[in-house]
């Protein structure tokens, strides 16, 4: 199974640590190097990045870091949209993927076991599944930042980051089908060009899954705070 990495955006508030965000090293490794190597670690070798700004040096490194490792494949997808939303990027790489693919954020960490619980879904036809951490309380993401999602019955009734009734977090990592392109076509419609637009448009179409991860881990890597936190939790082995 393929996996796309969305790594198209500025990713400002981190940039006193680089001026590419995948670039960025943490404990010595590049973030986008880490979000590989924990999808490497569930089984996967077949990658599609959408890169934007910066792109011509995240593409050379990614070549040279595919050359250094051997056993992996990176599709490069130009996104020259990149200061919109990150739905935009996730269309943009939609010749590439025509059966079941993995999607994650070239900035969240997460516990390969949330990639294998995932990969392990028999996907119903036209839907997203969503790994989702029902564990409101952990203190390793921004509650104020985090992307929240409200699940009934298994299924996505809304999600956003401002809505006030929600019993999970969106931890970045979904698995998708091509009827995420449908559903990203008519969020854009809206004038909504996110992911999670798309995820209430398939939400209404009643295509929007949720998988729990458990006490598996996972951390958005986009500010000092969360990068300070990564670091510890890399030093202590959780990731």
């Amino acid at each position: 199974m393929k996996c796309l990495i969305v790594a198209a955006g500025q990713g400002t508030r981190l940039r006193e640590r680089g001026l590419s965000k995948p670039l960025i090293p943490i404990k010595g490794t590049p973030l986008i190097e880490r979000v590989i190597a924990g999808a490497r670690a569930a089984g996967i070798t077949e990658f599609v990045v959408v890169s934007g700004y910066r792109g011509t040096e995240l593409r050379a490194a990614l070549d040279a870091y595919a050359a250094r490792v051997g056993g992996i494949s990176v599709t490069h997808v130009v996104n020259d949209e990149w200061e919109r939303a990150n739905g935009v990027s996730v269309h943009k790489a939609k010749a590439q993927l025509t059966g079941p693919f993995l999607l994650t954020m070239c900035d969240h960490l997460v516990d390969p076991g949330i990639f294998q619980a995932l990969m392990a879904v028999a996907p119903e036809p036209d839907t997203v599944t969503l790994a989702v951490d029902h564990n409101l309380d952990r203190p390793l993401n921004d509650p104020e930042d985090v992307t929240r999602v409200k699940c009934v019955d298994g299924r996505i009734e809304r999600i956003g980051k401002v809505i006030r009734d929600f019993n999970a977090y969106d931890t970045g990592v979904f698995l998708c089908t091509p009827g995420m392109f449908a559903a990203l076509e008519a969020s854009q419609a809206k004038g909504d060009d996110s992911i999670s637009g798309a995820m209430n448009v398939l939400a209404g179409w009643g295509k929007a899954l949720v998988r729990d991860i458990g006490e598996r881990i996972w951390i958005d890597v986009d500010d000092p705070v969360a990068f300070e936190k990564a670091e510890k939790l890399l030093d202590s082995g959780q990731l």
